[in-house]
């Protein structure tokens, strides 16, 4: 019997971690598909005011794209989810199974117990049991084996108690995991119409854009001439501000160089003194680095919504075969007119105003930059303190087009050369 019971222990404690695992993963594939529910609202939002394929922009492609990629993915975390389902309900069953077969062969050795109880139901009987024992030892074992026989009647009922609770619950679980699976099964339905409308409309698009191969290829000529003056600009002011933080340097050390040359050669005591600029400089500068480190993977977006439309690097053109951009950051699609913010408090370095670019902001985190580009209005200027999440400017918005983009870079100073980083890796996502 105490063997029966350690077994239906076990089982219970196995199938417990083996439903804790697939609970786990039930929950984190339900914290995706929120996940990626939220990038489907936003998508469909930007794409909300895109009236027709005929004024389409090639952003609003790459959203349709985008969004076709979530759903996809949405419609994967459905199936691994039905699968999940599906194990549960099969775990459940096969538990049910044991413990239906443990609970009779509890009951049959309870009946047997009981059955024993009754024959030696008479206290007589009970105390020329333990009077009939050759020593007070021998009879002390036999008044013990008498108790013990009636705890095990009381554990034996509970444990039959217990064990049939325990069906009803899985039972309870199973006709749960059913219902949900027939709800994700829906919700699947519903979601593979949706991809197959965005694939019509994403092929729509595509054809007109098609028509259009010459003024896009020339489009896209300019606008990376217009790119490369970016970069020119962005990297000029980025060393020029780490050069002008150099001679200042410099010149705090000669100062005091002249201040110690002058007392020495006056005969007075020259008393050691500390860079006063240039070590408070350092350490604030690597304080604010180290934050600006740690934050990495979490820091907030340039805009409140959007959908990232270029990559970081190269990037095939989303119509033109066998074309590709470089991207020194990542370009956002956003609202048309959308808020841009500083996704780390920091220091206006530079606004610089560039053709076709719009205006630039550049904010200094210690040794690291962002950069901010194809603004219309600018709220800051160089030198201004600026808090994360802080407002800074508006973004442009083209003729026609239903939504605006913001240009985002990260740059690390090292020394004297500056390096250019996957702003993707540091924003949350």
């Amino acid at each position: 019997m105490a063997r029966v019971t350690r077994i239906i222990l076990m089982l219970v404690a196995v199938s417990a971690v083996v439903v804790g695992m697939a609970q786990n993963t039930s929950e984190k594939l339900k914290k995706e598909q929120v996940r990626l529910e939220s990038k489907i609202a936003n998508t469909k939002s930007l794409l909300a005011k895109s009236k027709t394929n005929k004024d389409a922009s090639l952003n609003e492609l790459r959203v349709i794209e985008n969004q076709i990629a979530y759903r996809e993915r949405l419609l994967s975390n459905y199936d691994d989810q039905i699968r999940g389902a599906e194990m549960t309900v099969q775990l459940k069953e096969e538990q049910i199974i044991e413990l239906t077969e443990k609970v009779e062969q509890l009951k049959e050795q309870y009946q047997e117990l009981l059955i024993y109880a009754y024959k030696h139901r008479n206290k007589y009987g009970k105390m020329m049991y333990i009077f009939t024992s050759d020593s007070y030892n021998e009879a002390r074992k036999r008044n013990k084996y008498i108790q013990r026989l009636s705890d095990v009647q009381l554990k034996q009922f509970l444990v039959i108690v217990q064990n049939q609770n325990l069906i009803k619950e899985e039972i309870a679980t199973i006709d749960k995991e059913r219902t949900y699976k027939l709800a994700v099964i829906d919700e699947k339905k519903k979601e593979r119409g949706l991809i197959e409308r965005d694939k019509k409309k994403k092929e729509e698009v595509y054809e007109k854009f098609k028509l259009e191969e010459q003024e896009i290829l020339a489009k896209l000529k300019k606008e990376e001439r217009q790119k490369q003056v970016l970069r020119d600009k962005i990297s000029a002011a980025i060393r020029k501000e780490v050069a002008a933080a150099e001679v200042k340097r410099k010149k705090s050390l000669a100062a005091e160089k002249a201040a110690r040359d002058k007392a020495e050669a006056a005969g007075k005591p020259v008393k050691a003194t500390k860079p006063s600029v240039t070590v408070a400089e350092t350490k604030e500068i690597a304080l604010v680095s180290r934050n600006f480190e740690g934050n990495r993977g979490k820091l907030p977006w340039p805009v409140d919504k959007g959908n990232i439309t270029e990559k970081f690097g190269k990037n095939p053109h989303p119509t033109l075969k066998n074309v590709f951009t470089n991207n020194r950051g990542i370009d956002i699609s956003a609202p048309k007119n959308a808020q841009v913010r500083c996704v780390f408090e920091g220091e206006v370095t530079s606004v610089l105003n560039i053709p076709g670019a719009g205006k630039v902001i550049i904010i200094k985190h210690g040794n690291y930059r962002t950069v901010y580009s194809n603004l219309q209005d600018t709220y800051v200027k160089a030198g201004s303190k600026v808090g994360t999440k802080k407002i800074i400017g508006s973004l442009l918005s083209k003729n026609g087009e239903t939504m605006s983009v913001v240009h985002f870079e990260v740059h690390k100073v090292s020394g004297n050369s500056v390096v250019c980083l996957n702003p993707s890796l540091w924003v949350a996502h």
